[in-house]
Order: C-alpha cells, then structure tokens, then sequence
C-alpha cells in the first residue's frame, strides 16, 4: 500500500494534484486541507491511502495522519464510499468530526453533500464505538450541540456557529455562551 508521497507538485486538477515523486507522476484526490498544502507549488507530503477496486487503483491524499485515519474508518460504514469520505473530511477538521461523532451531532453530515440523514445516522452509530469516549475527544456532552443549535435558529450556518463559539468560554452554560457569541459578532 502506498501510505505517503514526497514530491512536486506537477499539475492540479479539479479534484486533487499531480504529485511528481522521482519522476513519475501519481494523480492524488485530495481534501481541502491537503490541496491548501500543496498550493505552494514546492515540494510536499500527502499522507494516502491506496484505494482498489475491480477496474481502478486510485489514490487519497490527506494533509495529516488524523485524516487519513477518519477517512478509512468512514470507508468501514455501509454506505460510504471514498469520495463521499473525501466530502466529508473536505467540511471540517478531524477534532470536529471526531467531537461530532461522539455527540451523535446528525445535523454536521447532513449538511454534507451526498449524506442523507440515515447515511449520517450510519455514520454516528457504526463509529462512536471505534473513534473513544466522550472524554477522549474533549467534550461536554449537550452543551455545545444546545449552544450551536441556538446559534443555527438565530441565522448563523453551521460553520459560522461553531466558530463564534469556539471564541467563547466553554465551562459556561448554553445560554451564556449563547450571549458571549452574540456580543463577538
């Protein structure tokens, strides 16, 4: 299995790079976080994952470990295949998809194109077991859902609440955070 290429950047596609590694071009699909770290154009390391079916060898490049981990445990649901898993790590970080899984947060895979509400709902159900506990992903359970869903009903999208409450102070209550997020803005 091929695991990680250091190369060139050759050429970008509308998907991905072309990575040049000692003369031979591979063709890599990548998340949005690895293309932003291929932009440069200068050298750079994609972790992959060599994925193979019956008709094609194709390759997954990741910006970081923690991505392509995700991406092969999104590839164990039933249901997922590799460019849905790309879409999904394409919309946030590792930590936030992991905290979701955990909170059993739905509403952050339907918002993904190409999720349907019982592809998330498989999603939370087959991973919470294999991504840890709650404590592990640091986390208060409720809390944060009940202050980003407030924020989701005043207007903010999903990404605009998380990041107003990433600025607030996280041992306070919902609805204090709720005022914090509100005041930032």
């Amino acid at each position: 299995m091929i695991s990680l290429l250091r190369g060139r950047v050759a050429a970008r596609t509308l998907d991905g790079v072309v990575l040049e590694v000692n003369g031979v071009g591979y063709r890599v699909q990548t998340t949005l976080r690895a293309l932003r770290k291929a932009q440069g154009g200068g050298e750079v390391t994609l972790d992959t994952y060599l994925h193979v079916r019956e008709d094609a060898l194709q390759l997954y490049g990741f910006a970081e470990p923690a991505e392509r981990e995700l991406f092969e445990h999104f590839l164990s649901v039933s249901g997922v295949g590799p460019k849905v898993a790309l879409a999904i790590l394409s919309g946030s970080t590792p930590a936030d998809l992991r905290r979701a899984i955990v909170l059993e947060d739905i509403t952050r895979f339907v918002a993904i194109p190409g999720i349907g509400k019982k592809t998330a709902e498989r999603v939370v159900l087959e991973l919470k077991e294999k991504i840890g506990p709650v404590d592990s992903v640091g986390v208060t359970p409720g809390h944060e859902l009940v202050a980003r869903d407030a924020l989701v009903e005043l207007g903010y999208s999903l990404p605009e609440a998380e990041r107003a409450l990433a600025s607030t102070d996280p041992e306070a209550p919902p609805e204090e955070r709720v005022r914090q997020a509100l005041r930032a803005a």
